[in-house]
């Protein structure tokens, strides 16, 4: 090992360099009038040689080279003197010029959350702008409103933690990091900015705080659809479709009396994006088989001669589906016939059990529910008919009633 002597003295022959470990590396400080076009304030590049005589012709050659390219950044800054009156700039014949324009400045969070509200949200809904503005005021009380370039690794560190802190679950934790990650990236795409996105591949603990969403049990569900014909109101026929169709809450409250098909072969629902209410994803969109209690109820929303177009108006207006008031209501209403911690959204984990039980392939499960679909080859085609999907969800109903008797050998 050489000593601090040694390495000084090796230093000191030959300019613009210094030397570790007996490598000798180019090192030169950026002139301050030049700082903006730089991301760090000093150059430092190894010259992969021990030989001092080679590291001194490398170092004055690029020493060289860089003052000459700074002279170039001087001379064609935009507050030369004179600048304005150029017509146009003077060049050697057949010479080109580049002028290299001072890197933007990136904007504050604040301003990058307008940006990405009003790019990227401008088609979606409340709960989307909803989500980054929630992201954006958590990281502003952990970190402060910053520059996006000014925010470093220990920062989206100390935002992790404070999201930890404040009790959240790791779902909700990986949704407020998954809108920050959105809103920097998209803000870097659009202005072309040389930073990096310091959010992106922080650990976190995904089941921290995460309970296990569990189904209702068959014989469950057969009471809830008994005591949703014994009621007979919308709310109880708002149930019922839920129950064998195994669609989303907002899916069915959103419906119109148009997406019921009643007169086909084979009645069908229409799952499809409206203006008061978007669908989840590309997979949502799709027509599902009416059988059982949601054919009943189907057929109990249609006999109700109405000039409103909603399929349970009390839920909707014009301009939006309240879905939380539906969700309120009626999980007040179930609690009365499920066990402890079962809601209106564990009718959609009983509807794939018994598809499940019916050895019911995973891509018709997936089709049903409206769940993506791993893998290239499940984006091809059309999907299954809708003949093959009423004949697996009849399976269920016939499985299930089978299940329910105590007097079945089997």
């Amino acid at each position: 090992m050489m000593t601090r002597m040694q390495t000084k003295l090796l230093t000191k022959r030959v300019p613009f360099t210094f030397n570790r470990n007996g490598y000798y590396y180019f090192t030169r400080r950026v002139p301050s009038d030049l700082r903006p076009y730089y991301k760090y304030p000093r150059i430092v590049k190894g010259l992969h040689t021990r030989s001092s005589n080679k590291a001194r012709s490398q170092a004055l050659v690029a020493a060289a080279k860089l003052d000459a390219y700074w002279s170039h950044l001087r001379m064609t800054d935009a507050d030369l003197i004179g600048s304005h009156l150029l017509i146009q700039p003077v060049t050697a014949p057949g010479a080109t010029v580049s002028v290299m324009k001072k890197p933007i400045k990136s904007p504050l969070l604040s301003e990058a959350l307008s940006m990405y509200v009003t790019q990227k949200g401008a088609n979606k809904g409340k709960t989307y702008k909803g989500a980054a503005v929630r992201a954006c005021r958590y990281l502003i009380k952990a970190c402060g409103n910053k520059r996006l370039s000014d925010y470093s690794r220990e920062d989206a560190l100390t935002y992790r933690d404070s999201l930890v802190n404040m009790g959240l679950a790791g779902s909700s934790i990986g949704r407020v990091l998954s809108s920050i990650k959105s809103i920097v990236n998209c803000v870097i795409s659009e202005q072309s900015l040389e930073i990096n996105n310091p959010f992106i591949g922080m650990y976190y603990d995904k089941d921290a705080g995460v309970s296990k969403r569990s189904s209702i049990s068959i014989e469950n569900i057969r009471i809830i659809q008994g005591e949703c014909k014994k009621i007979d109101d919308d709310m109880r026929w708002l149930v019922a479709f839920l129950t064998d169709t195994g669609m989303r809450l907002a899916e069915v409250t959103g419906l119109i009396r148009s997406d019921i098909i009643l007169e086909d072969e084979i009645p069908y629902v229409i799952v499809r994006p409206h203006p008061w209410r978007r669908l989840k994803n590309t997979n949502s969109e799709r027509n599902i088989p009416l059988v059982g209690s949601s054919l009943w109820a189907a057929e109990r929303i249609l006999s109700v001669a109405s000039d409103n177009k909603f399929a349970f108006p009390r839920y909707n207006t014009t301009e939006t589906t309240n879905a939380n008031s539906a969700s309120a209501t009626l999980n007040k209403w179930l609690k009365l016939y499920v066990d402890e911690g079962r809601t209106l959204h564990s009718l959609r984990h009983s509807m794939r059990d018994r598809l499940r039980v019916v050895e019911c392939p995973s891509e018709i499960i997936d089709q049903v529910g409206g769940w993506a679909t791993g893998g290239v080859g499940a984006g091809y085609g059309e999907g299954y008919p809708i003949k093959i999907i009423h004949k697996w969800l009849r399976l269920t109903l016939m499985s299930n009633i089978r299940c329910l008797s105590r007097d079945d050998p089997r």
